[in-house]
């Protein structure tokens, strides 16, 4: 039989040789959820046995990773703010410039005391946005919208995952035109990948539904709708929050600089690349 540890380095090794980033974590994940351990766990056991029941299903596992199956889909969860939630591909798996994202909108509405109306998350996906902020502010109104209905059943499993689900309201349209009622915050993390782009992806992002990152020519037509939609809205003091491309702020900046919108800040990621986009309606 082979020992734990060994099984690490060989299914590491080999997942390096086929391109995997991180291939020692990956495989520390793999194996714990083989094993139905934490991954940390597997540092007190590097001694134990695998047996051949074990390592089918560990085979599979590598075979599948190494051929771009994101890891999070392999593991059926992904971390996000702290939380883990269910991750398929109904959706676009969570990214960490996301939770940059929601710590930011949520920054701001603590700052302004309250919301003046819904939270909308406008293309919610697999919901980790619009529940992890019902869950930092219990008395929001809330609702999340979807043209997908996989994605919305996706992000009803995670709203009852963690309990919020009777406060959120999944609403199956288009951007903000199926939502009634008055809306003081729209959080959006449209697909903003320009058409010409997504082919040169890497094999993991490519295994996201196309529609969760297909932004047209330039990346910025469902924005665009976005927030001439959210003008025409939103209250006084209202705040549209985008994610947004690397090289999309200027254009943004631009777009939202007239109008009725009072301030437009750009703002960036941790990578110090332009990611976020703050308008406060006036």
């Amino acid at each position: 039989m082979k020992g734990l540890l060994e099984v690490l380095r060989s299914s590491a090794e080999w997942l390096g040789k086929r391109g995997v980033e991180s291939p020692r974590l990956n495989a520390e994940h793999l194996l714990a959820h083989v094993l139905g351990k934490r991954r940390l766990d597997l540092y007190l056991e590097f001694d134990r046995p695998l047996s051949e029941s074990e390592l089918g299903p560990m085979r599979d596992l590598l075979r599948r990773r190494g051929e771009g199956e994101p890891l999070q889909h392999l593991l059926g969860t992904a971390e996000f703010c702290g939380r883990t939630f269910a991750c398929d591909a109904r959706a676009l798996v969570p990214r960490p410039e996301t939770e940059e994202l929601v710590e930011r909108v949520a920054a701001r509405i603590e700052a302004a005391g309250a919301s003046p109306g819904m939270l909308v998350d406008v293309g919610t996906g697999s919901g980790v946005i619009v529940v992890t902020l019902a869950l930092r502010f219990p008395e929001q109104a809330l609702a999340a919208v979807d043209l997908s209905p996989e994605a919305l059943a996706l992000a009803r499993e995670n709203a009852a995952r963690h309990g919020v689900a009777d406060r959120i309201r999944f609403i199956e349209g288009n951007l903000l035109a199926s939502v009634e009622g008055t809306i003081g915050v729209v959080v959006a993390n449209l697909p903003y990948i320009a058409s010409g782009e997504i082919a040169g992806l890497s094999r993991e992002v490519q295994r996201d539904p196309v529609a969760a990152l297909d932004g047209g020519a330039d990346g910025l037509d469902l924005i665009r709708r976005l927030a001439a939609e959210a003008e025409g809205c939103l209250p006084e003091g209202g705040l549209l929050a985008l994610e947004i491309g690397h090289d999309q702020g200027a254009a943004l900046k631009e777009l939202l600089g007239g109008g009725a919108w009072r301030s437009v800040e750009v703002e960036p990621d941790l990578q110090g690349r332009d990611r976020f986009v703050f308008a406060t309606h006036g």
